[in-house]
């Protein structure tokens, strides 16, 4: 053999070793597969949410709403799993649609107080007594006060989606295993009510998807009665299944404390909670430099030393706890970094953030808060991959096709 071809046949052993290589690296750069060991915990998810909703609550701007929707969108198709509260999300964007419908006919058949100029129609108003005095029913219909309920229902709507988004994306029962012993009756309660909504939702699906296969209607007055009750049929099971899993475990046992510790406990709570609600309102107001944060420490530690005193009561223990890892930081961080950044430019650009409708000009997208908002994109990237469709699923056989009859 030649040096030359030698030489050849080195470098493409080289190039095959690289290339055989490249794809471990890409993969170590990827999130990992989501399994019980590495599944992500459900607070960030909640954290997260709540920066975004955060985010939305201090902005009138329709276009940065629709970038927090979109946000929210994007990783709850990413990330959410086919669990029956991952299919939920439909029904909270549905719903913000309709309060955004509900805000807007109310400005029109109630009136607002935006003045404008720009009458589009006027309808036959209802004259009231005096007492009633401010209220219109009918009247004119201005294209400000359309303006300026759209973007109010848009904030609400918002709102919604991005609690929509939470409860698509995490688990209510890990979240109820993560919560403090104290708040565990709480828990269940809150638990029970959030997994409700996404409950329903799919048994709704379930229900209309057999009507159709059935040839029946799905819509209309008539089978929508016909789908609620068996939808109330199989909430009424559910609940006392699992109230009968509850009984099974021991639930509601507790342990015998002194008085003096329950009574110590409830003092802390509850003076704790007090002295947050009294903080946060003298952040809030104008003097909050004074006392407010001060008294939002104190009342922040009482609570956390009510909420560990309580915890000595309840005897229940968990089962593989989920750990809060670096992974959650970064989907709980990206939230706050969020809500700070949209926090920050309202105080800056209070303007930018909230487009004022008289006169009636064309809302602009702020370069920098866009950009801050953009960060609640990085769950997409860091928080595990839920696992995809079994091979046997995906890779279905074809049906065999029909055999022509001879001539």
């Amino acid at each position: 053999m030649s040096r030359s071809s030698a030489g050849r046949s080195t470098s493409g052993t080289a190039r095959r070793r690289t290339a055989a290589l490249r794809p471990r690296r890409t993969a170590a750069l990827r999130a990992p597969e989501a399994n019980r060991s590495n599944a992500l915990h459900a607070g960030a998810w909640w954290l997260w949410a709540l920066g975004l909703a955060t985010a939305a609550s201090r902005t009138a701007n329709p276009l940065l709403l629709a970038l927090l929707v979109g946000v929210a969108g994007y990783v709850v198709a990413a990330r959410r799993t086919d669990a029956p509260w991952a299919r939920s999300y439909g029904a909270f964007v549905r719903l913000g649609l309709a309060v955004i419908a509900v805000r807007l006919l109310f400005s029109v058949f109630l009136g607002s107080p935006i003045p404008g100029s720009h009458v589009l129609l006027t309808l036959p108003e209802v004259p009231l007594p005096d007492w009633a005095a401010g209220i219109r029913l009918g009247g004119r219909v201005t294209a400000e006060q359309l303006v300026f309920a759209l973007y109010d229902g848009a904030k609400l709507a918002t709102l919604l989606i991005c609690v929509g988004a939470a409860n698509a994306l995490a688990n209510p029962a890990r979240l109820l295993k993560s919560l403090p012993g104290a708040l565990y009756e709480a828990g269940v309660a809150v638990v029970v009510a959030m997994t409700f909504a996404p409950n329903m939702v799919a048994d709704v699906v379930r229900l209309r998807t057999a009507r159709r296969l059935r040839g029946r209607p799905t819509g209309g007055i008539g089978a929508l009665l016909r789908i609620g009750l068996p939808v109330l049929e199989g909430a009424l099971e559910r609940s006392v299944a699992v109230a009968a899993s509850m009984d099974a475990r021991g639930y509601g046992r507790t342990a015998q404390v002194p008085p003096v510790v329950r009574h110590t406990t409830t003092a802390l709570t509850l003076g704790g909670l007090l002295g947050v609600c009294a903080g946060s309102y003298g952040l809030l107001a104008a003097a909050g430099a004074v006392y407010g944060l001060p008294l939002l420490g104190a009342g922040l530690a009482a609570a956390v030393a009510g909420l560990w005193l309580g915890g000595r009561r309840s005897v229940r223990t968990r089962y593989r706890p989920d750990r809060w890892g670096v992974r959650a930081w970064l989907v709980a961080g990206s939230g706050a970094a969020v809500a700070a950044v949209m926090i920050r430019a309202d105080a800056v650009d209070p303007a930018a953030l909230h487009p004022g409708v008289v006169p009636l000009v064309a809302p602009t997208l702020p370069l920098w808060p866009a950009a801050g908002v953009l960060l609640g994109l990085l769950p997409a990237l860091v928080a595990p991959v839920p696992p995809g469709p079994s091979p046997s699923t995906s890779k279905a056989p074809a049906p065999p096709a029909p055999k022509e009859s001879a001539p």
